[in-house]
């Protein structure tokens, strides 16, 4: 019986050892995958003929199809409702409002939402290329892996 005491407590040990050297995703650096995932855009539109735009303060790429009228001022207070489809790179789906649309907080949603909606007004439609760190950054969510770059199009129904 002692025997098997000591090596459930020598078990225990180990297993604390080992887990307690694992590195953290607290020290997580996003500047190489920010990089990363910048050139891969860049050749993602490059190919694809996309007219999109980076923005100096963000790093998101954006393009303007129609920019909606009104004089929406946003915050992160701001209820907006959209129809959107969120793809990867390679096409495939992850997302869709599927004509229905959803409402929600501006500030409630990720930092790419967060840059690319007050791009347009009401009424407009915008295609957002996001890095992976304005996405979920090193964290998989549902079925979107880490480290994901992420392709939105997004209708505005209204924002106020």
């Amino acid at each position: 019986m002692i025997k098997i005491k000591h090596l459930l407590v020598l078990l225990v040990c180990t297993v604390t050892a080992f887990t307690s050297c694992t590195k953290k995703n607290d020290d997580y650096d996003p500047d190489p995958q920010f990089r990363a995932d910048t050139t891969a855009i860049r050749a993602f539109i490059i190919a694809n003929k996309i007219p999109a735009v980076k923005d100096p303060k963000t790093g998101v790429f954006y393009q303007i199809i129609t920019p909606g009228s009104g004089t929406v001022q946003y915050g992160k207070s701001t209820n907006v409702t959209a129809n959107y489809t969120g793809r990867f790179l390679d096409g495939s789906i992850f997302d869709q409002s599927k004509g229905t649309p959803i409402g929600f907080t501006l500030g409630g949603v990720i930092p790419g939402w967060q840059i690319g909606v007050p791009f347009i007004q009401p009424g407009g439609r915008i295609r957002l290329l996001i890095p992976s760190w304005l996405g979920y950054g090193n964290q998989a969510q549902g079925p979107i892996p880490a480290n994901s770059i992420l392709d939105f199009t997004i209708d505005l129904v209204t924002a106020q």
